[in-house]
């Protein structure tokens, strides 16, 4: 044999190793997607619970008239924490946008902070956030117990608070309407229940 051909031998085998590794790689990545539950918002045991009402306020926007939060109401509302210095809700704020504009027969968003007014208002003029209500106040985030951003609640017609949590990226933004919908606290609770009844 030459050594041409002693090559061509090795290469073969090489890549039919590698070829085999790749598909007993892409199976357990199969079997770890199925499973790994997904992820949903990260919800705290701290105040409010869910089905508890939420506090009514009503608050001058900055970006032009009036906004309650809470009480009994045509639509839901979702209330999302953010702050001029938090790298994180500036990268949501599209999805936030987005969601808004997906859900706005049965959703209203309200963008929520504290803090200095002047910081706000560059804020909401860098981020495009002129057609968002936008409340400025630290006694709504003190009573729905707002620790670290961004932070999300989602308040019912009813003006119960139906899911809250902090929410680093889109699908935990997400779970939180998914939570409402599926009449669940969260999407954890959802797949602990789903699991206690197909074991049970």
């Amino acid at each position: 044999m030459t050594m041409t051909t002693i090559v061509l031998i090795v290469l073969s085998i090489v890549t039919f190793v590698l070829l085999v590794g790749f598909i007993l790689l892409s199976r357990q990545v199969g079997v770890l997607f199925e499973r790994v539950a997904p992820m949903g918002a990260l919800m705290t045991e701290a105040g409010l619970q869910m089905g508890d009402p939420a506090p009514v306020f009503s608050f001058e926007s900055l970006t032009g008239g009036t906004v309650t939060v809470g009480g009994a109401r045509d639509r839901s509302q979702l209330i999302f924490f953010v702050a001029p210095g938090c790298p994180v809700c500036k990268k949501l704020l599209p999805i936030v946008r987005r969601i808004r504009d997906d859900e706005k027969r049965w959703l209203d968003v309200v963008l929520a902070s504290d803090g200095e007014l002047d910081r706000h208002g560059d804020f909401i003029a860098r981020n495009g956030l002129a057609d968002f209500p936008y409340v400025l106040s630290a006694t709504l985030g003190t009573a729905l117990r707002v620790a670290r951003l961004p932070y999300g609640v989602v308040i019912d017609e009813a003006g119960k608070i139906v899911s809250k949590g902090l929410v680093n990226n889109r699908e935990q933004l997400e779970s939180l309407l998914n939570a409402k919908d599926l009449g669940v606290p969260s999407v954890q609770k959802f797949i602990q229940q789903k699991l206690a009844t197909s074991n049970g």
